[in-house]
């Protein structure tokens, strides 16, 4: 079960990893690397370097290294 507060009174909502999983899967993902990186300014910055795709596709192209003839 993954928790979180909204705020007001009484409203602790929380979401089973089944349904989390078929919602947003990237988001399991991103929760655990954050509960293991530093707390503070470090690990805020780490974390928002971190990119997480669901599926195989993404935007990242792949390098492309050439051949240099010496």
């Amino acid at each position: 079960m993954y928790r979180h507060h909204t705020g007001y009174v009484g409203n602790l909502k929380s979401i089973a990893f089944k349904d989390l999983q078929a919602k947003k899967p990237e988001e399991i993902i991103n929760k655990a690397v954050r509960g293991m990186l530093p707390k503070g300014h470090l690990g805020r910055d780490m974390f928002r370097k971190m990119k997480v795709f669901s599926g195989a596709e993404h935007t990242h192209g792949a390098q492309q290294p050439q051949l240099l003839d010496i």
